[in-house]
């Protein structure tokens, strides 16, 4: 018999994940991490998830805990959030959490308490091969999750459990409302867990200084001023403040001179993106390798090859937001992926 810590953020799939691993005979033990302490009105993080993950482990008679790791959340996902934007990039803080909290901070401290293993409710699945276990998409691709776990190396997924990757969203409702658990039919969680919805400048605006600067074209002129760059990123084509006449996309930011540069959509398209703290489940590819990549959470597939930590795309593609994360698959399953410069 396993022992299985579970994260239990309050939400259907955790929960299902929970209710899942019981069922096959696992020790299963809840937990739900306190990881911000601010103001939230989505998310995983308020008093109303922990009170539903909580009854939900009583109703499948699961022992239950809240880890503290406020501290911890802070210094390594709200803080970097804030300095990308200051510096004109676009971060995910989802990947970050995932990287330092749920696959770090929780495995360490599952690894002291005596548990075999972690478990989440990630749309993703863990599957068996000749050079050992490896992220592949979740069954459900519409609610695919992978590419927020794409930082998972073969030590944590050796260790990690993704009881509902064989689901369907529907599915998963359906082992919910079968168990009569209180969140089957509680909506998803979309935003970032530690700003309220529409929050994000004034959220910014009280950890960092806004730096007014121009907006210009690409070929230099000034079109406009604006109140800081955290406010853009790049591909926005929304709320640019400017009117050209014609649809136009933020194609560029530069921090140090605090300036934005608008252009048409040709004016984005790029052959290739690089990659920072680029991380690969089974080493680099060799140069060359065909692969899929996606560079948003919800992105489209996209056709490329690698070399030397560079995507070089089959067609042109726009810009990716300095920040994001570009995720390479060979058919459905993670290889690993890195940063965008």
């Amino acid at each position: 018999m396993t022992r299985v810590l579970v994260m239990m953020s309050g939400g259907v799939d955790s929960s299902v994940a929970a209710a899942l691993l019981a069922e096959q005979g696992h020790d299963v033990t809840g937990v739900t991490l306190k990881l911000w302490g601010g103001e939230s009105d989505s998310g995983c993080c308020s008093v109303a998830d922990v009170e539903d993950a909580r009854r939900v482990a009583a109703q499948l008679d699961l022992p239950h805990y809240v880890f503290n790791f406020t501290d911890d959340f802070t210094q390594h996902v709200v803080a970097p959030y804030v300095d990308a934007y200051a510096n004109g990039r676009t971060p995910n803080p989802c990947i970050e959490c995932n990287r330092t909290m749920k696959f770090g901070r929780v495995l360490e401290r599952a690894a002291l308490l005596g548990y075999d293993a972690v478990a989440t409710g990630h749309h993703a699945r863990i599957v068996a091969t000749g050079d050992g276990p490896r992220l592949a998409r979740g069954a459900d691709v519409a609610k695919d999750q992978s590419y927020v776990l794409y930082m998972l190396g073969r030590s944590e997924l050796a260790r990690a459990l993704l009881p509902v990757g064989e689901l369907t969203k529907a599915d998963v409702r359906t082992h919910a409302s079968r168990l009569g658990l209180r969140t089957a039919a509680k909506p998803e969680s979309m935003d970032v867990c530690f700003i309220t919805r529409g929050g994000r400048e004034q959220f910014l605006s009280t950890r960092t200084e806004r730096t007014p600067g121009d907006i210009v074209a690409t070929d230099g002129r000034v079109l406009g001023r604006h109140d800081g760059i955290e406010s853009f990123t790049v591909g926005q084509r929304r709320g640019v403040g400017v009117a050209l006449g014609e649809r136009s996309y933020v194609t560029d930011i530069n921090a140090p001179l605090a300036t934005v540069t608008l252009g048409r959509r040709e004016d984005l398209l790029r052959d290739r993106v690089a990659l920072r703290d680029a991380s690969w489940v089974n080493g680099p590819p060799a140069s060359g390798t065909r692969v899929l990549v996606q560079c948003r959470a919800h992105g489209d597939v996209i056709a490329a090859s690698i070399v030397d930590d560079v995507v070089l795309f089959a067609t042109p593609q726009p810009r990716v937001s300095p920040g994001q994360a570009v995720v390479a698959y060979d058919g459905d399953v993670v290889l690993g992926g890195g940063i965008a410069v």
